[in-house]
């Protein structure tokens, strides 16, 4: 009985992982989608193509998430990826940053969509 026990109790913690990733990875996929959706959105209302700064947020989020869920799988290519990703993404938002506090600084007013 004492096997019986221990028995379902491992495939239950390894049901409950599995699906914890799973869902972690799904979570982060939205995110990263969010990001298109975000850009699609604003891009549209403008009548041109815009990134918005939601959108990195979005990136570094989704990304960080996804980064997350593949050391988790332990997938070397992916993680590679979304690390790269990362630092592209945390770059992009400390160049427009960096932009806003130089106009700050210079009196010029900053874009109101950043």
């Amino acid at each position: 009985m004492a096997g019986i026990d221990s028995f379902s109790v491992h495939h239950l913690a390894r049901w409950c992982v599995d699906n914890y990733v799973l869902i972690l990875g799904f979570t982060a996929q939205g995110l990263f989608f969010g990001r298109f959706f975000i850009q699609w959105i604003v891009s549209e209302r403008q009548g041109k193509s815009v990134i918005p700064i939601a959108f990195w947020y979005f990136s570094v989020g989704g990304g960080g998430l996804l980064l997350i869920y593949a050391i988790l799988r332990r997938d070397p290519v992916f993680i590679m990826g979304q690390g790269c990703g990362l630092f592209i993404y945390s770059r992009n938002l400390f160049l427009i940053f960096r932009e806003k506090s130089r106009k700050k600084r210079a009196g010029i007013p900053s874009d109101a969509g950043g």
